[in-house]
């Protein structure tokens, strides 16, 4: 993880919950305090050199928060047990905290003053609901104390379909296929608005509005194995010998059924693709030499709501190296 200076903003999104395993104490709310987490039955303050934007958005969402907030150390106090060892490897995508990767920590010693505080926006009390993913399904909002299905006339349907993806950070509408519900809640929106808090709402009965986001897929993984021992961990990212083999495997969540995993190459027009046979595919390369060096990704494309979508893993920088 980088280093994080005393104050840095933070942006953090979407709203799932967690078996307790952080939590953000001291703070005005559920949503800000300083970050602790469990360690062996025990709570632990994190130093903020082993802290940065990435661990925060996770955190964010790991405690059921979201939106912007500003993560500075000491603004929350320091304590009275211990400090957390490790440093956090987060992608920033990762739904739990527990789900990310960690190291030894650089310096064993945390200053005083520099237990990582975390001030993160309420959740937002908009969702979409039986569409298998986060940006998709049926519209609901929170209101008045309860999730209520929201619906619109015709004319406003494109509008707040808009408002909602924006909202929820799930890009731009795909459809709005017809609703099979009827709302508690109508909005009319213009389509400019940030959010459905915006816009003009009423309690008459309209059918239930149904959303499909164009950031419907998740993001795939994209990991490197080599059976024959012959990659290590350079200061740019894995190093191959030359001659060994090795295997880039991609992954995704199993949102929908079907779909293929492609592996593409930058730098030349060489792609592979593959079924995503249980949302896995693995690409093997017999004999690594200089022409497989460079940077590569997983794309993983279904069609799923009568549309096309993809989504495009990290990008991971393979080296070529020895004799």
């Amino acid at each position: 993880s980088l280093t994080v200076s005393s104050t840095k903003l933070i942006e953090c999104s979407t709203n799932s919950f967690s078996p307790e395993s952080v939590r953000l104490v001291d703070g005005a709310g559920l949503c800000s305090g300083r970050v602790e987490v469990k360690s062996n039955q025990s709570w632990a303050s994190v130093c903020e050199a082993d802290f940065d934007q990435q661990d925060a958005e996770v955190v964010c969402r790991d405690v059921g928060c979201g939106a912007p907030a500003a993560l500075q150390g000491g603004l929350y106090g320091e304590g009275e047990g211990q400090t957390w060892d490790k440093e956090f490897q987060c992608k920033g995508k990762e739904s739990l905290l527990l789900d990310c990767d960690t190291s030894d920590r650089e310096n064993n010693t945390c200053l005083p003053g520099n237990a990582v505080g975390l001030t993160c926006s309420e959740p937002d009390d908009v969702r979409l609901v039986g569409g298998g993913s986060r940006c998709a399904g049926g519209v609901e909002r929170y209101d008045q104390g309860e999730w209520r299905t929201v619906g619109a006339e015709d004319r406003d349907q494109e509008n707040v379909a808009a408002v909602v993806c924006r909202q929820l950070g799930c890009g731009s509408t795909v459809s709005v296929p017809p609703g099979n519900t009827t709302g508690g809640i109508r909005v009319s929106c213009y389509g400019s608005e940030s959010s459905l808090r915006e816009c003009l709402t009423s309690y008459d009965l309209r059918p239930g509005l149904t959303v499909i986001c164009s950031d419907l897929l998740v993001q795939p993984d994209i990991f490197l194995t080599d059976p024959m021992g012959g990659v290590f961990r350079g200061h740019q990212g894995p190093e191959m010998f030359r001659g060994y083999n090795f295997t880039i495997t991609c992954s995704t969540q199993p949102q929908y059924p079907g779909g293929s995993l492609l592996l593409t190459f930058t730098g030349s027009n060489r792609t592979q693709t593959q079924p995503a046979v249980n949302h896995s595919a693995a690409f093997l390369f017999p004999a690594a030499d200089d022409s497989h060096q460079g940077n590569y990704s997983c794309v993983y494309d279904n069609y799923v709501f009568s549309h096309n979508f993809s989504s495009e893993s990290e990008l991971l920088s393979l080296a070529i190296t020895g004799n």
